[in-house]
């Protein structure tokens, strides 16, 4: 775990009349951000990766082995857990993206942007817009089209490893404020889709497997209230936490956000002292990764092989389970993360920081159509039955990603030169003391330190300037 850097006051609070929309994070929200994404990012990079990997071994002379690779079964029978390679990695792998979605949600709970009510309610409107109305265009295509209502939910979720993977891709730098925003937005979308797939997509239940797994998260909660440490404790536990909720009919991936969840993000004083990272925040540094790295692409991998012939990708503009995939990810999602943020700072009479324009918020929230991951999960368990279309699907979500994800880009790069020089204001640091200036307004110590700095500087000026007149014989003329 990297040192704590040191903190700052984030100034005075901000009177709820004057409250500001994408305003400055406190530093060390700031500091726990740029450590979330910069890590979201090298996943996105692998997950890009991965996803060419399979589309190419999938379209090509090889698909016949890759279409044997991830049909290939292993796993005990005897404990209902005899998994195809692609079933393993949506059920299996994807519970650990959702353990660490679990913790970044009980963080933003109690120590990030969603622990104020005022302050959570812009971003938590604007993911449940951003939510409602992808299913609504997704709803009004089928219904025009008279195709099947059983899709509404691939549209809904954003992926923001793929999101900031495309950040990376075209080297556009953000404030802190819009990433926080995209973040959040993230999170709040996570746990949503893990609503719905708990509701909507879970089969019949097995009650005895659902006592265990619930009896199993009893005794995680119990462990870690009574501060047991060792994860050669919780690591067996919580595989047959994930077991039992495999096998109780409920989605696998409900356990990794469950267990997330239990975790204690807050920091506590002891000796004196105040801890430097939670446990949830130690844990999560240690999973992210997993995550980011392996969980994820390895699920991108062996979900997203499809067919990307001419034909296949003419049908996802006729079908309409597949255009309204599309045009709820490109169209639905922009619309309603855009017009749920206006809405929200119109009636809560909050302004928009004066930094940023409503156009940077439009190009946030075309970005925010990126729906990979959990879209291909959702796709996967929306057409169970229907293979064929599962795959229409799955390409409808990947050709939807890359028109939002090339929207965006348009709309970031028109502001780029603006961004740029507000993150260069963001993170100057004159006076070398690891905290950015702009939080150190406020503290006459910075004030002083910035005097002696510029005194020196002169004194040194002087000294040349003698040095020079000496030179020259005290001649300053022109040459």
């Amino acid at each position: 775990m990297p040192a704590p850097r040191p903190t700052a006051p984030s100034g005075p609070p901000t009177p709820p009349s004057a409250r500001k929309v994408l305003g400055r994070l406190s530093l060390p929200e700031r500091t726990y951000v740029a450590e979330a994404l910069r890590t979201e990012t090298v996943g996105g990079v692998l997950l890009l990766v991965a996803a060419i990997i399979a589309l190419v071994w999938a379209n090509t002379g090889f698909s016949d082995s890759y279409e044997s690779v991830r049909g290939f079964h292993l796993g005990p029978a005897s404990l209902g857990l005899d998994l195809s390679i692609q079933h393993w990695a949506a059920d299996g792998l994807l519970a650990v993206f959702f353990f660490v979605a679990g913790i970044e949600l009980k963080r933003e709970l109690v120590a990030g942007e969603l622990r104020d009510p005022k302050a959570a309610a812009l971003p938590v409107i604007a993911a449940l817009s951003g939510m409602a109305a992808p299913a609504l265009v997704y709803v009004l295509v089928n219904v025009i089209g008279d195709g099947s209502l059983g899709g509404w939910a691939v549209p809904t979720a954003t992926d923001i490893a793929f999101a900031l993977a495309v950040l990376a891709v075209i080297g556009t730098s953000l404030p802190s404020a819009l990433r926080a925003f995209l973040l959040t937005l993230a999170v709040v979308d996570d746990l949503f889709a893990i609503l719905i797939i708990a509701v909507f997509f879970t089969s019949d239940l097995n009650f005895a497997a659902l006592g265990g797994a619930v009896a199993g998260l009893a005794v995680f909660w119990l462990l870690l209230r009574k501060r047991v440490r060792g994860w050669y404790v919780y690591v067996p536990l919580a595989l047959v936490i994930w077991g039992l909720m495999y096998n109780s009919g409920v989605h696998a991936t409900i356990a990794g956000v469950a267990m997330g969840l239990m975790l204690r993000c807050t920091r506590e004083e002891r000796g004196g002292t105040t801890e430097a990272h939670s446990p949830g925040e130690r844990i999560e540094h240690l999973a992210r990764p997993i995550s980011a790295g392996i969980a994820v692409p390895l699920f991108a991998l062996f979900s997203a092989g499809v067919s990307v012939s001419g034909g296949a990708l003419g049908g996802l503009f006729t079908r309409p389970e597949t255009l309204g995939v599309v045009l709820g990810l490109v169209v639905g999602k922009t619309v309603g993360i855009f017009s749920g943020t206006w809405l929200a700072a119109r009636f809560t009479k909050a302004e928009l920081n004066e930094d940023l324009a409503w156009a940077d918020v439009f190009a946030v929230a075309s970005l925010a159509g990126i729906g990979f991951t959990v879209s291909l999960l959702i796709g996967e368990l929306a057409f169970t039955g229907d293979a064929a279309l599962t795959e229409e699907i799955k390409a409808a979500v990947l050709v939807g990603s890359l028109i939002a994800a090339a929207l965006s880009g348009i709309l970031l790069k028109l502001r780029v030169r603006k961004y740029r020089a507000l993150v260069e204001h963001e993170e100057r640091d004159d006076d070398n003391d690891g905290i950015p200036d702009i939080y150190e307004l406020d503290r006459p110590e910075y004030h002083l330190r910035m005097a002696a700095i510029y005194e020196a500087k002169a004194a040194e000026h002087r000294r040349l300037a003698e040095v020079a007149g000496a030179s020259s014989g005290g001649d300053d003329s022109p040459a």
